[in-house]
C-alpha cells in the first residue's frame, strides 16, 4: 500500500491495470517519497517488443498509453508519476520481485541485503535510468 495525497492505493491493483496493456510483459510498481503528495507511484515496465527501450518516441507513446489505461481503470489518482522501461526486473533466485530494493534505489537509499538477487544488472539498470549510478 502507498499513500498518495492522503489516499491509500494498492500497488498490486496498479500493476494489474498496467499488465492489461498488450505491450507489457512484466511490471513492478513502488511507492516513492514525494515532498508534495507524501508518496507517488513509480512503474517499471518490461515491454514485450523492446522498442520502448531504444526509441524515445516509442517509449513516450507507450508511457502515455499506460498512464491513460491506469487513469481510465482506477482513476487519475492511481496514475504513476513516471513509467520507466527496463529490460528486466530485479528478482530473487526463486523469482520473487525485489520491490523494497527498487524503492530504495528510487529514494537513493541503501537497498540492503541483496545476496538473493538473481541478476544484479537489473537493479543497476534502474539506477542508471534514474541517474544515480
Amino acid at each position: 500500500m502507498i499513500n498518495v495525497a492522503g489516499h491509500r492505493l494498492g500497488t498490486r491493483e496498479i500493476e494489474e491495470s498496467i499488465s492489461g496493456h498488450a505491450n507489457v510483459a512484466e511490471v513492478a510498481v513502488v511507492g516513492v517519497a514525494d515532498a508534495l503528495k507524501g508518496q507517488v507511484a513509480m512503474a517499471f515496465v518490461v515491454p514485450k517488443d523492446g522498442l520502448a527501450l531504444t526509441d524515445a518516441d516509442a517509449a513516450l507513446k507507450l508511457e502515455g498509453e499506460i498512464m491513460k489505461l491506469v487513469a481510465d481503470r482506477l482513476g487519475a489518482l492511481a496514475r504513476p508519476a513516471r513509467v520507466r522501461f527496463v529490460s528486466g526486473l530485479p528478482k530473487t533466485r526463486s523469482g520473487k520481485l525485489l520491490r523494497r530494493a527498487i524503492q530504495a534505489v528510487c529514494e537513493q537509499r541503501d537497498p540492503g541485503d541483496l545476496t538473493t538477487i538473481d541478476d544484479p544488472a537489473t537493479l543497476q539498470q534502474i539506477k542508471q535510468l534514474l541517474s544515480f549510478a
